[in-house]
């Protein structure tokens, strides 16, 4: 099991290939992390409340700005690949798979009016791909950083969020709301962060798991997810027709279930479990700021997951025998994060039983004939910035 803790940015590695890919040095290397929500999930495209944590599993990008009007993306875990674009294609080209979302954030910002001019990217992820974890953000917000500072912008940290949310919702097509780019930017070392979507607030709750002999752990099933699937997008479809049959502009204006009685059937479920999510945020940042004992927040993550699998219907069989065997274990709390429909788990558990909960998901697993599961504590990290 990674504890979480080994260093996961890798600037040496991408500042050592770029020269090899692209034959000159490049002018800084950048870095941004992957999330993982300790609660709140599909709330973000209903403005509503979420509570991620940043991981210390980064996407660095070696950059370098060149005088040609063409972008170069290459990958350390697609070697041998460059993709080249001219600045005049970025809009109208047919490039797919993990170099739209770099190429992406760099026509946002194109659109926006911002002088951004010949690029050569070298990216290196180590966060997860497929596991939930929020990879594409951290690719997004490594970039978005590294071309604000190359080329002097001044653009605010809620307009690079914006930028790389464009860039995924309009450019790859994957319609997400501004959790996953949010954490990407905004964390800090040691907190999680809160966040209303609806207004733009934020706050940084200190979440020191270990001071209280606990850990968090993360169950990334193998069973990776593609939000550019239609699942997602039915979803949030779902919920702003469950907002419309409201009468209200989201979902987020519905402070209790009873107000959702107007509803029946698959609406009445999606709505469900939005508005009592945004509750257990709610709850979860009182207890945590209230100095209570953590482990008090373990029963609002365990309701979270049953409400993503049996009202949103976002969860999967390897999600729900990890959550059940990390409860079965011990855990105080457990459920899937993320998008769903694959992905990782969280488990809230004493520092003293990660391995045993571990083994425990492991001989589940394989009892079941299931792909091994990949296992680390998440550490609360820092948010994107500059490392070279």
């Amino acid at each position: 099991m990674n504890t979480g803790a080994e260093p996961a940015e890798r600037p040496t590695s991408a500042l050592e290939s770029y020269r090899e890919v692209y034959g000159t040095a490049p002018d800084g290397s950048w870095a941004a992390p992957g999330r993982v929500n300790i609660i709140g999930e599909h709330t973000d495209y209903n403005n509503g409340y979420v509570l991620p944590i940043a991981l210390p599993h980064v996407a660095t990008c070696a950059v370098g700005v060149t005088d040609a009007d063409v972008v170069r993306v290459a990958s350390l875990q697609k070697p041998g690949e460059v993709v080249s674009v001219e600045l005049a294609r970025l809009a109208d080209n047919d490039v797919a798979g993990w170099a739209r979302y770099l190429l992406g954030v760099v026509h946002e910002y194109r659109q926006r009016g911002h002088p951004i001019g010949g690029l050569d990217l070298l990216l290196d992820g180590a966060v997860p791909v497929g596991a939930g974890l929020s990879s594409s953000a951290a690719i997004e917000c490594s970039i978005a950083v590294a071309a604000r500072d190359l080329f002097g912008l001044k653009v605010s940290d809620d307009d690079l969020i914006s930028i790389a949310v464009a860039a995924e919702n309009d450019y790859v097509g994957a319609p997400t709301g501004r959790l996953d780019q949010s954490a990407s930017m905004l964390c800090t070392a040691g907190c999680a962060l809160f966040l209303d979507v609806g207004t733009g607030e934020r706050a940084q709750v200190p979440f020191d798991l270990a001071a209280a002999g606990l850990a968090l752990l993360v169950i990334d099933t193998n069973t990776p997810h593609r939000l550019v699937a239609g699942e997602y997008a039915q979803r949030r479809k779902q919920c702003e027709q469950a907002a419309a049959a409201l009468g209200v502009a989201s979902l987020r204006e519905i402070a209790d279930v009873a107000a959702l009685e107007p509803l029946d059937g698959v609406l009445l479920q999606r709505a469900r479990h939005v508005v009592s999510e945004n509750a257990r945020v709610l709850e979860v940042v009182d207890l945590l700021r209230s100095d209570q004992d953590p482990r008090t927040i373990g029963p609002n993550l365990t309701a979270s997951h049953a409400s993503l699998r049996d009202d949103f219907a976002v969860s999967t069989i390897q999600l729900d025998t990890a959550v059940e065997t990390a409860l079965e274990a011990g855990a105080f709390g457990a459920r899937m994060v993320g998008g769903g429909f694959g992905g990782s788990a969280i488990a809230l558990v004493d520092t003293d039983r990660t391995h045993a909960t571990v083994d425990a998901v492991l001989r589940r697993f394989a009892a079941a004939d299931f792909i091994a599961p990949r296992t680390f504590v998440a550490i609360p990290s820092a948010g994107a910035r500059r490392l070279t």
